[in-house]
């Protein structure tokens, strides 16, 4: 399954390289990444591009399988720290609503990201790093896991909203809500606690580059222009989400 593996490192390259090149070309970091409300920090355009040149690099070097470690163990640190001191802080404190399940959505594709990175890290170093980085880097699959399992609350909490998702020629779209919500938990939960992930990785990447095809292309394609943006980030995002979950996966079939 090494190549189920090297195709997800490949899909997860290319997605965080897009979202680098979107910091440039918008002068501003992709929604997901730091909270809202961020334009009265000093100095934040030059951050965006300092930012979107450090992903870019991270995401071309997962693709060419160079310097892996190096940029994916910085990005993946990073990204960390921005979900613990600023993520978290902002939810706790400037967030009337933090008590909403919904409203951490953000907070947890910007750690799924970040155990990404780490899941990079982890399984394609070619000198794997020792002490206190190896053991944050092995929770990569972790972040990631808890991530897909809140993904798939969010999906039951919001059924009706999910709902309206799924595509108009798919039939039985609340029937379809409910399946990816209850597989999306059960993948999670099969990751964390290592219960044939291989296999399980590998149907949760395969559902959501399903998704990616189906769904997120299809919507690129037909969003108006002053939505593009953000339609692309969503999409890239699945693809990277499917490419952790195949590098899980063959890492899982080789145990």
């Amino acid at each position: 399954m090494k190549n189920l593996s090297v195709i997800g490192r490949i899909f997860y390259g290319i997605a965080i390289t897009i979202m680098g090149l979107q910091a440039i070309c918008y002068a501003d970091f992709p929604y997901m990444l730091i909270p809202p409300k961020h334009s009265g920090i000093p100095g934040i355009v030059v951050i965006a591009y300092i930012f979107g040149a450090l992903l870019m690099l991270a995401g071309v070097s997962i693709v060419l399988n160079k310097k892996i470690r190096l940029f994916s163990a910085l990005l993946g640190s990073i990204l960390l720290l921005i979900f613990c001191f600023y993520f978290i802080p902002y939810q706790l404190l400037a967030n009337p609503n933090y008590l909403q399940f919904g409203e951490w959505e953000n907070a947890a594709k910007e750690l799924a990201l970040c155990g990404g990175f780490f899941v990079i890290a982890h399984y394609f170093s070619e000198n794997p790093p020792t002490g206190f980085l190896t053991k944050l880097i092995s929770l990569g699959a972790i972040f990631f896991a808890i991530t897909i399992i809140s993904f798939g609350c969010d999906h039951l909490l919001y059924i009706n909203d999910t709902a309206d998702y799924v595509p108009s020629w798919v039939p039985c779209h609340l029937f379809w809500a409910y399946f990816t919500g209850i597989a999306l938990i059960g993948a999670g939960i099969a990751i964390v606690l290592r219960i044939r992930f291989g296999l399980i990785a590998t149907l949760l990447g395969a559902m959501i580059f399903t998704w990616f095809i189906i769904l997120h292309i299809p919507k690129v394609i037909d969003s108006p222009f002053a939505y593009k943006g953000s339609e692309v980030t969503s999409a890239c995002l699945a693809l990277a989400y499917s490419g952790i979950a195949f590098v899980i996966a063959g890492a899982g079939k080789k145990q």
